[in-house]
C-alpha cells in the first residue's frame, strides 16, 4: 500500500490513499441478513425487501408479514432473529419460490410442448402464448431464437449465361 507523502498524491487520478472516513476512523458494520439464500437489504421495508426472494410480490409478502404478525412497514434490521427464523419456516411450508418454482413452470411449459398444444408450440418457438400481436410487437422474442440465414448474393448475370449464346 502507498503511504501518502505528497499533499499532491491524495488528489483524484493520482492512486494515493484517501484520508479516514469521518467519525474517528471507525467503520461501520453491515451485517447482511439472508432469508432463503437471498440477501436482503438491511434499510428497507419487510414487505419490500421479501420481493427480492424469486416468486414473492407485493401482495405475497403483505399476506406473509400478516400471518407472523408483523407490520410491512418494520425496516428488516429491525427484525428480531426469531422473526427471520420464522420467516424461513413459513415460505417453504406454504409457497412455492425460487428454484422449485421455476423447475415447477418448465414442467408446465414441458408438459404443454409434448401433447403438442398451440400454447406449447408457441413456448417452444419463443413466441408470445396469449395472443399478443408478433408483427409490431414481440420482436426481440422472434430475433433471438431464430437465426435469420443470409441469402447467397446474386450471381453475376453474365456468369450465369451459358457460352456460345448472345
Amino acid at each position: 500500500m502507498k503511504q501518502c507523502t505528497d499533499r499532491n498524491d491524495t488528489q483524484k487520478g493520482k492512486g494515493g490513499v484517501s484520508s479516514p472516513p469521518k467519525g474517528g476512523g471507525k467503520e461501520s458494520t453491515i451485517h447482511m441478513i439472508y432469508i432463503l439464500n437471498t440477501s436482503v437489504d438491511n434499510s428497507k421495508r419487510v414487505g419490500t425487501a421479501l420481493c427480492r426472494i424469486y416468486g414473492i410480490g407485493k401482495e405475497l409478502s403483505q399476506q406473509i408479514c400478516d400471518d407472523l404478525g408483523v407490520s410491512t412497514t418494520l425496516q428488516v434490521d429491525q427484525l428480531t432473529p426469531l422473526h427471520i427464523d420464522m420467516i424461513n419456516q413459513l415460505i417453504p411450508q406454504n409457497y412455492a419460490i425460487g428454484s422449485d418454482l421455476q423447475s415447477e413452470i418448465r414442467g408446465r411449459k414441458e408438459r404443454l410442448a409434448r401433447i403438442s398444444s398451440y400454447r406449447g408450440i408457441r413456448h417452444t418457438h419463443g413466441l408470445p402464448t396469449r395472443g399478443q400481436r408478433t408483427h409490431c410487437n414481440a420482436q426481440t422474442a422472434r430475433r433471438t431464437r431464430f437465426q435469420i440465414s443470409k441469402a447467397e448474393p446474386k450471381r453475376n448475370r453474365e456468369a450465369a449465361r451459358p457460352k456460345g449464346r448472345n
